[in-house]
């Protein structure tokens, strides 16, 4: 991916420039809009290339991005696509589908997202999601419970777990009900931590502490998943073991993630954006759920915050990081 070519826009979001923008006569659009990394992109233009079209030959991408906490520019981004007639719009997380929905009701859009695309509004159903919009789902949300029961498990004496959330994120307050039930199940005090901007993070670290939370449950939202690094160091410099989505939060430093693969779900976004490129219509199209989980931990992260991971957990590990 050439990252030269972005350029900022609007204090925090990111557009191609015009020149990178021409494309031949004839060659069809797409418009990527996102409120997170450009992690996404590879493997989405790997599943795009499988179905026969690759960037820059047979097909042109309009790339816009805006960052938390500037996510009410993603709605004048997701315009300005629309305006240009794109062939099809791809969101690859819920902020940004959201924004490209209340955009347009007749340009193809596909989606990926971890949370419940019904529950969100995006589509009617998983089976036929209607009208112009189709997607994947990781389901991140809906896991929230089972990682607080993996770090319960890692953690079996914690009585006390923080909650980092971000408290602009469009349902956080299904996040915070969900975490909340299960944390009662478990019988485990919790302690909802709010950052909705890279600058909280120190005081939201500095809260745990002093509330002396024996671990640490980092909700899925792109402001975190973007500062998966950021937030591993934090972890081991304030000496609090925490379970995140993704395996790049353990490759940063991180002590252990559970959640589905983001590769591979941009994977399956690239796929069906390439399908309706070649005429296959979006209601037509169920929203695809990724059911592969991913269990990975990292000894290394363990040992400097000198847990003892139980053999149970590490058995059932898909990958373990010394």
């Amino acid at each position: 991916m050439k990252r030269r070519r972005f350029i900022a826009l609007l204090g925090g979001a990111v557009a191609w420039p015009l020149a990178a923008r021409a494309q031949q006569p004839g060659m069809p659009a797409i418009g990527f809009l996102y409120g997170a990394s450009a992690e996404a992109v590879p493997a989405f233009l790997q599943g795009l290339a499988e179905t026969g079209y690759v960037e820059g030959r047979n097909v042109a991408i309009e790339y816009r991005r805006a960052e938390a906490p500037r996510y009410d520019l993603l709605r004048a981004l997701a315009a300005e696509l629309v305006s240009h007639r794109v062939a099809v719009l791809f969101a690859p997380n819920n902020v940004s589908a959201l924004a490209v929905k209340a955009a347009t009701s007749t340009i193809p859009i596909v989606f990926t997202t971890s949370e419940d695309p019904v529950q969100q509004g995006l589509v009617a159903s998983l089976n036929r999601p209607g009208g112009n919009i189709t997607g994947v789902t990781l389901l991140n949300t809906e896991l929230l419970p089972k990682r607080l029961e993996v770090l319960h498990e890692l953690l079996p004496s914690a009585r006390s777990i923080a909650v980092l959330l971000n408290p602009t994120t469009p349902n956080v307050e299904t996040q915070s009900r969900e975490v909340q039930e299960a944390a009662r199940t478990l019988g485990v005090r919790l302690h909802i931590v709010h950052a909705s901007s890279e600058g909280d993070f120190d005081a939201a670290f500095a809260r745990m502490v002093q509330r002396k939370a024996d671990g640490l449950v980092i909700v899925p939202d792109p402001l975190f998943t973007t500062r998966s690094e950021q937030l591993a160091a934090l972890t081991l410099r304030h000496a609090v073991p925490a379970i995140f989505q993704f395996r790049k939060f353990v490759e940063a430093g991180g002590l252990i993630s559970y959640g589905g693969s983001a590769a591979e779900v941009g994977h399956q976004g690239g796929l069906y954006t390439g399908r309706i490129l070649k005429g296959e219509k979006p209601a037509d199209l169920p929203v695809q759920q990724i059911t592969k989980i991913e269990l990975i931990i990292s000894l290394k992260a363990a040992k400097a915050l000198g847990i003892t991971v139980p053999l149970t957990l590490l058995a059932r590990a898909d990958e373990v990081i010394d």
